[in-house]
Formats: C-alpha cells, sequence, structure tokens
C-alpha cells in the first residue's frame, strides 16, 4: 500500500506542474495516508489480542486457546439443543 501511495503522490506532483491543486490532491492523499496509518496502530492491542470475548476472527494464537474455544462452542450448542430441542421435535411431528 506504501508503494501505491508513493506512486499517486508522484503522478499528482508531475500533473501539478500544470496544475497546482494536483499538488493539493498530493499533500491530501499523503495526510490521508498517515492518518490511516495511525488509526491502525492505535487500534491493534499492545498484547497482540487474543481469543475470548465477543467478535471472534482469526486462527487462535495455540492449541489451548483453539481448545478452549471448541469447548465453548460445544457448551453453547448442547445448551442450544436442551432449549430449542422440544420446538424442533414438535415441528417435525
Amino acid at each position: 500500500m506504501v508503494t501505491l501511495v508513493l506512486a499517486g503522490t508522484a503522478v499528482l506532483v508531475v500533473l501539478g506542474f500544470d496544475n497546482p491543486v494536483w499538488w493539493l490532491a498530493a499533500v491530501a492523499l499523503l495526510f490521508l495516508y498517515a492518518r490511516l496509518a495511525a488509526d491502525r496502530k492505535s487500534a491493534t492491542p499492545p498484547g497482540g489480542g487474543g481469543s475470548g470475548g465477543g467478535g471472534g476472527g482469526g486462527a487462535p494464537k495455540s492449541y489451548k486457546d483453539y481448545r478452549d474455544r471448541r469447548e465453548q462452542q460445544d457448551r453453547w450448542d448442547r445448551r442450544y439443543r436442551r432449549e430449542h430441542g422440544s420446538q424442533e421435535q414438535q415441528k417435525s411431528k
């Protein structure tokens, strides 16, 4: 992405020799990229994240995290079947 932003900036600077408005566009592009990079850096947790909590997504960090997640999912599935199983059986009759 850095290469794309730098190439775009270079093109805008070259175009700016005919029309200086392109230079403003180049500055705006660099500003937006710097802001995006700063937002991404601040959004990353210091510990690199981890499993647990809501949202999910991404691969587990270790086999233990994987097993913990699978066991939690199994517990949820069993609870759901226990609470909603009677409704499914009634529909099939």
